[in-house]
């Protein structure tokens, strides 16, 4: 048997842990214990003794261990998932920062395109950009030694060769030919311009001085200055062995844009194009 220490109800079934009326847990009791101040039918008896149900303390009620209060489960859960998410961003930008440093590290340089034509005048420049030029100079000379040297080569087989009439044709041949006179020129190199000008080559320097081609080799210097350049509106004028390219060439000297009006006449000798002169006007 089970009594209620609030409301002094008496329960005989024992399965009952908490008082059907206002929850209180139950307390057991003897069977042979006469109920005070209650019936048979579990209700108070009006006539049984009020000090005797008075007397009794109930114990304090104590809610069960596994109990938890409303609410404060996920009040105390709330945090750890919180920090954890705080700390999954804080990686994530770390990381986003590291790509992006890195791939500015390691982001190989774009080099610089190989340029056009002598430069008409020598000025000052950053040792680094004046090596770098070299590099670049140097490497577009030995493509241009290897070809001259074929050239060479091949000019006892061609030498008999009857000039090109395709316009077309001559047009590229002499695009190419501008192309390694120019590099030749920055470079200084003499014995490709010895092979790209004619023996009876006459034209006019960036001052308009004539010259020659013995004297135009031996005042040739090397020119570091030129960055890059490119031509333009280039025209042929086709005439059996003799051709006439005309065009401007635009040029990037130390970070300034310059161009150059210029006319160069070829002559079809010993199965090749040769340079038998060369005009060339500044642009303002």
């Amino acid at each position: 048997m089970k009594r209620c220490p609030t409301c002094h109800r008496t329960f005989t079934d024992q399965n009952l842990s908490f008082c059907t009326e206002d929850g209180t847990p139950l307390v057991n009791i003897s069977e042979a214990q006469p109920t005070i101040g209650a019936s048979s039918d579990g209700r108070e008896d009006p006539a049984a003794p009020a000090s005797d149900a008075s007397a009794w303390k109930a114990p304090t009620y104590q809610p069960p261990s596994g109990y938890t209060p409303p609410g404060g489960g996920d009040k105390r859960r709330a945090w750890p998932w919180l920090l954890g998410i705080t700390a999954v961003l804080v990686v994530g930008i770390v990381v986003i920062i590291g790509i992006m440093i890195t791939a500015k590290i390691l982001l190989p340089r774009t080099p610089i395109a190989p340029v056009n034509r002598n430069a008409p005048t020598n000025s000052t420049d950053s040792e680094s950009n004046r090596n770098e030029r070299a590099d670049l100079n140097s490497n577009l000379h030995e493509d241009n030694s290897n070809q001259a040297g074929k050239n060479s080569n091949n000019e006892g087989d061609s030498s008999n060769a009857a000039p090109p009439t395709d316009k077309e044709q001559v047009l590229a041949q002499l695009t190419d030919l501008e192309q390694e006179w120019t590099v030749a020129n920055l470079n200084a190199d003499k014995k490709a311009l010895a092979h790209i000008l004619a023996d009876d080559y006459a034209g006019s320097n960036n001052e308009g001085r004539t010259q020659g081609k013995a004297d135009y080799i031996k005042t040739i210097e090397r020119d570091t200055s030129v960055q890059k350049w490119d031509f333009e509106d280039l025209k042929l004028g086709l005439r059996g062995d003799r051709a006439t390219l005309t065009g401007t060439v635009r040029l990037v000297i130390d970070n300034r844009d310059v161009a150059y009006h210029f006319t160069d006449k070829f002559v079809w000798r010993d199965g090749r194009w040769q340079a038998t002169g060369s005009e060339v006007t500044l642009v303002q």
